[in-house]
Order: structure tokens, then C-alpha cells, then sequence
């Protein structure tokens, strides 16, 4: 473990900066991270950088990070495994990772955010600047949604986690009807005549729920086929959902949705 507790570094416009930590077994990634934040993310003082689980263990315990820069693939530990290992987390958390298609739609459940490598500094910019904004974010939840994502790849997980101008809604898959585009945004018609607006576009919600029982039927909607409680004939036809709602649908998608359903009922 390197400790870098002493930089000097310039605050944040309330008057404090975030103390971080990097974890990550490969060199270069964590030295060119670490510059990166130097020179782009001045407000983010690099307290200490670890190479494997069980020094970031013990860092952890020692200079009680505001965030962690954690890499998932390590030998040994790997970072969900070093997670688990923590009594509790009150520290903000971004992966680091090399493509991984599994562990990224783990961590897409989770709304936690990540980074590619190499990493880019926009994102990284970005990132940060997320955490800024959700240091009241419910971790502990978010973390219950990706730890149980990736000890169960073949089953789905009951719930997601999504962005909300107010900060993270945990919303179970089964109480959502359907999902409408609003440009970068997209409204969520759930069970008990309730909605919410979430900060991501119908596509994201799209990928997020696609082993569940969701289909897109027009380029502004998908629904929750178990919430179909009528279809009715038309040039694309309509969709009557279990909340009275009318959708409808695109002459494209129409042979897909009743394929859908015809097999539904087999």
C-alpha cells in the first residue's frame, strides 16, 4: 500500500475535498489514474493506492475513504469478493474495469458507476462529479442489488436501481408496467397508480430489464407483458395496460409482440 495522505490539495467550493482511494493490482492503471485525478479532479486527494484486496482491506479501516476506485478483476480477491469482506461500506464506490459484458450489466443494476479502460477523461470528470452529487446516495442497497446480480448470473435480479433528480430510486422489476421516452429521460408507470421520472433514456431501461418479461412495441415504449391485459387489432393496434393505459404499437414490432404473447400461452 502506498499512502499519499499528505498532498495538499485544493477544496471543494463547501470548503472539504473527497478522500479516495485506488485499488487496482496492475501498475500502470493505478499511476496513470492516479495522475489523471491530479491534474482533472483536483477535488479528489488520492489518499492511498492498494494492489490487491487485503491491503485495501485494511486502508479502508485505517483512513475511512469518501470513495474508492475499485478494479474488478484481481487475483485472488477480486473486487466483489474484497466488498463482501467489509463489515459495512460508507464509502462511495467506482469500478474500474476492463470490458467485462457480465460485470458491467451487474454493475448497470446497481447504478454505481464505472469506468472503462483506458480510462477517458471526460468520464472520469464525469463520475466524480456524480459522486459530488450523491453523497447521500443509499449504498448499502445498491450494493445488496449487485453482490446478489453476481452470485446468481442465471437468475434476475427483483430489483433495479435508477437515477431520479432526487437521487436513487430502488424499484422492484415486478410493480413496473411501463416505461415511456422522454428524450433523456424516461417516465416509469408503476402498480398502485404511481410514477417517477428517471434520469436515463428509454434504451438504458431497455438493456437493464431485457431478461425480464419487458418488450419494446414502439420506439416510445416498452411494456411488462405480464401487464398486458389486452391487445387489440389495428394497422400497428393498441395495448390496454392493467392500469387502464392505451399504447401503442409500431407495425414493426407488432409480429414480435404477438409472438410474444401467442407463446405466452402455450
Amino acid at each position: 500500500m502506498t499512502n499519499n495522505s499528505n498532498r495538499q490539495i485544493p477544496p471543494l467550493g463547501g470548503g472539504g475535498f473527497i478522500n479516495a482511494i485506488i485499488v487496482d493490482d496492475e501498475a500502470h492503471s493505478y499511476k496513470t489514474l492516479d495522475a489523471m485525478l491530479k491534474r482533472y479532479c483536483p477535488q479528489v486527494n488520492v489518499a492511498a493506492t492498494c494492489t490487491n484486496g487485503a491491503d485495501a482491506l485494511k486502508a479502508i479501516k485505517q483512513l475511512n475513504p469518501d470513495l474508492v476506485f475499485l478494479d474488478v478483476e484481481m487475483p485472488k480477491m477480486n473486487g466483489f469478493e474484497m466488498l463482501e469482506e467489509l463489515p459495512s461500506v460508507n464509502f462511495h464506490l467506482i469500478f474500474v474495469t476492463s470490458y467485462d459484458a457480465y460485470a458491467l450489466k451487474a454493475i448497470r443494476f446497481s447504478a454505481i458507476d464505472y469506468l472503462l479502460k483506458p480510462v477517458d477523461r471526460e468520464e472520469l470528470q464525469k463520475a466524480v462529479q456524480k459522486v459530488m452529487q450523491r453523497m447521500d446516495a443509499p449504498l448499502p442497497e445498491q450494493l445488496k442489488i449487485i453482490l446478489e446480480r453476481m452470485h446468481h448470473p442465471s437468475s434476475s435480479s427483483n430489483k433495479i436501481a435508477l437515477p431520479t433528480m432526487e437521487g436513487l430510486q430502488m424499484i422492484a422489476v415486478n410493480t413496473i408496467i411501463s416505461c415511456e421516452a422522454d428524450d433523456n429521460y424516461t417516465t416509469l408507470m408503476l402498480k398502485n397508480n404511481k410514477k417517477i421520472v428517471v434520469s436515463c433514456t428509454l434504451k438504458v431501461i431497455e438493456e437493464l430489464l431485457e431478461e425480464h418479461a419487458f418488450i419494446r412495441v414502439h420506439r416510445s415504449f416498452l411494456v411488462n407483458l405480464d401487464e398486458i391485459e389486452k391487445y387489440v387489432k389495428g394497422d400497428g393496434g393498441y395495448l390496454v395496460m392493467s392500469d387502464g393505459s392505451q399504447i401503442l404499437i409500431s407495425r414493426n414490432k407488432k409480429e414480435e409482440l404477438l409472438k410474444k404473447l401467442l407463446h405466452d400461452k402455450e
